[in-house]
This record gives C-alpha cells, sequence and structure tokens, in this order.
C-alpha cells in the first residue's frame, strides 16, 4: 500500500509533464505561426510603390540600364527598408523606366514594422516579386530568432523560407523564441 500512493504522484507528475510540453509544443506552433503571419502580413506588401533611394555616391550607368549606389545605401519601399554598403538596381528602359531588380551586398538589412532580416547578399527581383537574401542569415522578429544561410520571401503568396544551404551549424537551421511564464 505504500507503493500506491507514490504511483499516484508519479502519475500526476508525469500528466503534469505532459501537459506543460503539450502546452510548449502549442506555444512554439503558435510562434511559428507568428513568424508565418508576419511573412504573409509582407506578402501584401506593395511592390508597384515608388522606390526611394540615398547614398553617399551614386553613379548611373547608362549603357548597361543600372545605377549603382555605394555608401551606407538606403532603400524605400512604401513600409519596407533595405540597407547595405553597395547597391545595384537594375532596371528597363522601353519608353519608360521600370526597376528589374535590385542587387545589395555589404551587411545588408531589410527592415518591416518589427521584423529584421540580415545577411551579406539580398537581390529582390520585381518581375517575380521575390526577395532573397543569402549569407549567415538571421531573421529577427521581437525576441524570437531563425537562422540560416538562405532566406527567400515570396511577395505574391506570402510564402517565406529559410534553409541552411552555406550557414553554420552545419548547413541547419537554428533559432529560438520566448516561451511566456503563464
Amino acid at each position: 500500500m505504500t507503493g500506491q500512493p507514490h504511483r499516484q504522484t508519479t502519475r500526476t507528475l508525469a500528466r503534469t509533464a505532459l501537459r506543460s510540453g503539450m502546452a510548449g509544443f502549442a506555444l512554439a506552433a503558435c510562434t511559428i505561426a507568428g513568424l508565418h503571419l508576419n511573412a504573409q502580413a509582407i506578402a501584401g506588401h506593395n511592390s508597384n510603390a515608388p522606390v526611394n533611394y540615398a547614398a553617399n555616391r551614386i553613379e548611373l550607368q547608362d549603357r548597361q540600364n543600372r545605377v549603382v549606389l555605394s555608401g551606407n545605401v538606403q532603400i524605400d519601399q512604401a513600409n519596407l527598408r533595405m540597407t547595405s554598403a553597395r547597391t545595384i538596381v537594375d532596371y528597363s528602359d522601353a519608353g519608360s523606366l521600370s526597376i528589374q531588380r535590385i542587387s545589395a551586398t555589404g551587411g545588408v538589412t531589410v527592415t518591416r514594422g518589427n521584423e529584421r532580416a540580415q545577411g551579406s547578399v539580398a537581390v529582390y527581383d520585381f518581375n517575380r516579386r521575390v526577395i532573397t537574401m543569402t549569407g549567415d542569415v538571421r531573421l529577427r522578429r521581437g525576441s524570437d530568432t531563425l537562422n540560416g544561410g538562405r532566406l527567400t520571401i515570396d511577395l505574391r503568396t506570402g510564402l517565406s523560407s529559410i534553409d541552411g544551404a552555406g550557414g553554420g551549424q552545419n548547413g541547419r537551421v537554428t533559432g529560438s523564441f520566448s516561451v511566456p511564464s503563464d
């Protein structure tokens, strides 16, 4: 009989641990869903909005249909901001200028709201409406983080993916999320 209360205590602890584990899993799922919902918010980005830019130096390469910006480059479109050391803007000139692609290098940061993505290189393909970042990519949203080698954001579908290609941690995606105490 002395073993029975011990078994009940053990069962109670096991149930509590299971509930806590399930709650933790549910919170993790909500956090990941929150990152996904934020990606959907990025999908609502108006990629037809005007593009504003500033840099320490701007060079127009008219024959190549491109503009090279260097030194503290800042590019804004609606509420999306990209900063870098150097950026090349490729455009077409078929009667009117139309941006085709923005390629940024050197400590690239893309921000929108409380989300911030950092990497070595970023390419914004205006035709496909896709932003791709590579090189030790770090995605932050509040205190939640995702780290990998490549981040792809499809502005049309709202699908964002991060993979470990070329990143640290043996090519794996890593991250952390905060769990509320209650």
